[in-house]
């Protein structure tokens, strides 16, 4: 009698312990699941508030969320473009948002809003600004990213209706650049698929708390699969950073990306727009005649109180080459990223300039 107990005993603990532990495998996926994103309904205006979990929204509450971003006025805007308006959402003294608000009904709005939840709802990269959310109504599409306290890179250098311009020293501009080069080398070579970003601009490199350059806005990114070479797309971008072969074959290319590139590269030494009037009349001449006659110091940025010449005429160089008309001839973005890293910046005087 004593054993039968003892085996019944047994039998039943036995099955408890096998139960338990499938109990905590599935707390830890579950949780595991839970870390990477949590979905909540807005019943209160049949919209879906998406939340992609992270240090800085774990303590979030959806309703004061949704509340506060109701509330949004012209006040809160802090930028906008072809796509939405990007407004600055505050839930507390320690915590802040950007909310992009696109409006329904605009085909071109709607396709975009898509592809940034594509491009950008698994990538976590220090130059790329995070998404950490998402809202979608009958009305209208908010996306919600981490806040980038010191704006965009074309604010910064040419001001805008939110801010005036702010002097951007040499080691800041070089460190912008290597940033950007670091984040668009990360779409094209390390995410599965690949991503061409088709609007890189000034306006869309932001720059963090430590000036960190992180590339956003990917309202119309394409992705690339690895047996593709290239996405067909109806011609989309900013004049004046597109690359000249994209108006003839309607082809999105990486080679597309580092040609904007190259141009943001020359805003950063010039300090110009690139619907400067230099910029437009003289096109890719303009940094072939800087390089050629060694018109570097006449070039640079005035605002440049100083900067070492030999960093100068290497950045413009690499400019150069991404600024090839033969795509092939450009470097991809991995080797821009290199070339820029190499320009020594630990070396510097006073009297560089």
């Amino acid at each position: 009698m004593a054993e039968s107990t003892a085996l019944a005993l047994y039998i039943a603990i036995s099955c408890l312990a096998f139960v338990a532990s499938k109990i905590i495998v599935s707390c830890l996926l579950y949780r595991r699941w839970t870390r990477k994103r949590s979905i909540i309904q807005d019943t209160l205006s049949g919209g879906k508030f998406v939340l992609f979990r992270s240090a800085s929204t774990h303590s979030l509450s959806s309703r004061l969320f949704i509340q506060k971003t109701m509330k949004l006025s012209n006040k809160d805007i802090i930028g906008s473009g072809g796509h939405g308006t990007v407004y600055k959402l505050t839930i507390n003294d320690t915590t802040a948002f950007a909310v992009k608000r696109l409006n329904k009904g605009n085909s071109d709005a709607n396709r975009g809003f898509e592809r940034e939840l594509d491009a950008m709802g698994d990538i976590k990269h220090r130059n790329i600004v995070m998404l950490h959310g998402y809202y979608a109504s009958p009305a209208f599409n908010f996306l919600v990213y981490e806040l980038m306290p010191n704006g965009s890179l074309d604010a910064l250098l040419h001001g805008n209706n939110w801010g005036k311009a702010k002097p951007l020293d040499w080691p800041t501009r070089h460190r912008v650049a290597v940033g950007a080069a670091r984040g668009l080398s990360y779409l094209h070579h390390d995410c599965i698929p690949h991503i061409i970003h088709r609007d890189i601009k000034s306006s869309n490199i932001l720059l963090d708390h430590n000036m960190e350059a992180r590339v956003s806005d990917f309202g119309l990114a394409a992705l690339l699969e690895p047996n593709q070479s290239h996405v067909s797309t109806i011609v989309a971008g900013t004049f004046g950073y597109l690359a000249p072969e994209y108006f003839d074959t309607g082809r999105a290319t990486t080679k597309g990306d580092v040609y904007s590139f190259g141009v943001v590269l020359l805003e950063l030494l010039t300090g110009k727009r690139p619907s400067d009037e230099s910029f437009i009349e003289e096109g890719t001449k303009l940094v072939k005649g800087i390089i050629e006659v060694n018109k570097e110091k006449h070039a640079i940025d005035r605002a440049l109180e100083w900067y070492p010449i030999g960093e100068v005429k290497r950045v413009f160089d690499i400019a150069e080459k991404c600024l090839e008309s033969d795509p092939s001839e450009r470097p991809t973005m991995a080797e821009v990223h290199k070339m820029l890293e190499q320009v020594s910046t630990s070396d510097r005087h006073p009297d560089c300039s």
